[in-house]
């Protein structure tokens, strides 16, 4: 029986066709980016010849201008010249750019290199898109407009995972994944160039706003709490992104060769973005019903459930794939509950005229958490095995921070 009209809008949200059109460019570029993310660490390290602590610092290293370029984000996405698009089809050129670079890399420097420009590329792009999307949806929207982007990332991400394992297994040619995702990146500048006009809107006030606009942001108390957590949830997802493909291939116990195969690792991280593209809207909607802050502790004690479990993956003599397909797909859990309810939290926060600013601070915490992440990942898996599979359990235990903090911002919330 086929669903009556009803129910179709009732699981579709009635979004504005931009959102859809965003969503859908948003799809094309994590499809590439899906080619590189989990498999980055492994070529660098295993056939380039760079030592973990090498990737893990290069990788770092493009939160390093991910600051500068999120800085820059935020204000080019406010300003009257640039705005919204022009700041996007900006950070869609720099970022196919690195990828060029990226596919011609041989040894550190131009690995740093190309890094230093992804991450200008990255910093640039997330204020103007999530400020985009506040744009065109109102407060009752939000969450879902968010959780409908997040799952075009997740399903271009899976796709690009399941593809470029299937390339790797059948070339072995890993330089032509960042080849593929440079191009991914060009087919996004299109579909903006194309069909999304400018949607920040100008008033009277503005050049006021503007140029106190990071004054306000950072002078805000409430914004600068949440910081604090969400430098720890970016680093977790910096985590599963850069040091957990590594680990997966060189230190499960039990495993033939000492680790997971390429083939396996792809069919895992597919897992994982699958549970994530299909919970994404469900999770969205079911805590839609909690407070912001309480919707990130839920996302919070996740993440502490699915580190345990990668850590059980590691040191489990028999059974560690049925472990690792557990933990991915608790870790996806943690992350859908996560990405959503962090960007409606801070558009809350922001004045209208200041979203930009505000999805910038918001943005920074991706560059700094990526900016720990990777190198301390790299440094531990250069340690020794005890330190290694202990990783995940001192992870683990770093939620309790995140809790705590996350309980006085609620009651904050609470008193406002």
């Amino acid at each position: 029986m086929k669903p009556s009209p009803k129910r179709k809008r009732a699981w579709m949200p009635q979004l504005s066709h931009q959102v859809w059109i965003l969503a859908i460019g948003r799809l094309l570029s994590q499809l590439g980016s899906g080619f590189t993310l989990f498999y980055a660490s492994i070529f660098f390290v295993n056939q380039v010849g760079l030592s973990a602590t090498a990737v893990g610092i290069g990788l770092g290293s493009s939160s390093i201008s991910g600051v500068i370029g999120r800085f820059l984000g935020g204000s080019f996405a406010d300003s009257k010249f640039w705005g919204r698009r022009r700041t996007l089809l900006l950070a869609l050129v720099i970022s196919a750019f690195a990828s060029v670079i990226l596919a011609f890399t041989y040894d550190f420097p131009i690995f740093v290199l190309g890094n230093l420009f992804m991450g200008l590329g990255v910093g640039l792009y997330w204020p103007a898109t999530e400020a985009a999307v506040a744009d065109l949806t109102t407060i009752d929207q939000r969450n879902e407009a968010f959780a409908i982007t997040r799952l075009a990332d997740n399903l271009g991400m899976g796709l690009g995972v399941i593809l470029g394992g299937a390339l790797i297994a059948a070339t072995g040619n890993y330089r032509s994944l960042f080849v593929i995702d440079g191009i991914s990146f060009l087919i996004f500048f299109g579909v903006v160039y194309a069909a999304i006009p400018e949607t920040r809107k100008f008033d009277q006030n503005y050049s006021k706003a503007a140029f106190q606009g990071w004054a306000v942001a950072l002078g805000d108390r409430y914004l600068m709490i949440y910081v604090l957590v969400n430098i720890l949830f970016t680093t977790y997802l910096s985590q599963v992104n850069s040091t957990m493909p590594l680990y997966f291939t060189n230190f499960i116990s039990g495993a033939s060769s000492g680790g997971f195969s390429p083939q396996l690792i792809s069919a895992l991280f597919t897992w994982h973005v699958i549970v994530a593209a299909l919970c994404q809207l469900p999770i969205a909607r079911f805590l839609n019903r909690f407070s912001r802050p309480r919707a990130l502790m839920f996302s919070m004690l996740l993440w502490a459930v699915g580190f345990v479990l990668i850590w059980v993956t590691g040191v489990a003599a028999t059974g560690q794939i049925i472990w690792a397909v557990l933990a991915l797909g608790v870790l996806a859990l943690a992350t859908v509950a996560y990405t959503p309810s962090a960007s409606a939290l801070v558009v809350e926060l922001a004045p209208e005229s200041l979203r930009g600013v505000y999805l910038s601070i918001n943005s920074q915490c991706w560059a700094i958490g990526y900016f720990i992440g990777p190198p301390l990942g790299g440094w531990v898996l250069d340690q020794s095995l005890t330190i290694v599979h202990g990783y995940w359990l001192a992870v683990a235990a770093s939620t309790s921070i995140g809790i705590l903090i996350l309980q006085y911002l609620g009651q904050i919330f609470r008193n406002r």
